[in-house]
């Protein structure tokens, strides 16, 4: 008997956030949450600026364009906070 693996798909599904963490659900089903605290540009932002955002790089980053912010699912799911 075989074993089935699916692929792991890390491109973004969708974001939301809450009180202290933004939150990514992946096309894979996988949800990544970090701390908002990591990045201080989106815990500075209001909610509507926060809920402005775009899927960049084939799907695989994030980007808020009025807050010039990007991130990537590889940095959150390294863990990797904003770089100071």
């Amino acid at each position: 008997m075989g074993i089935s693996a699916l692929a792991a798909d890390e491109r973004v599904a969708d974001v939301r956030f809450d009180e202290d963490r933004i939150i990514v659900d992946l096309m894979d089903g996988r949800t990544i949450a970090a701390p908002l605290a990591w990045f201080p540009r989106l815990a500075n932002a209001t909610p509507a600026q926060r809920a402005r955002w775009e899927r960049a790089g084939g799907g695989y980053g994030l980007h808020w364009p009025d807050l010039d912010e990007d991130l990537s699912t590889e940095g959150l799911l390294r863990g990797a906070p904003a770089a100071a």
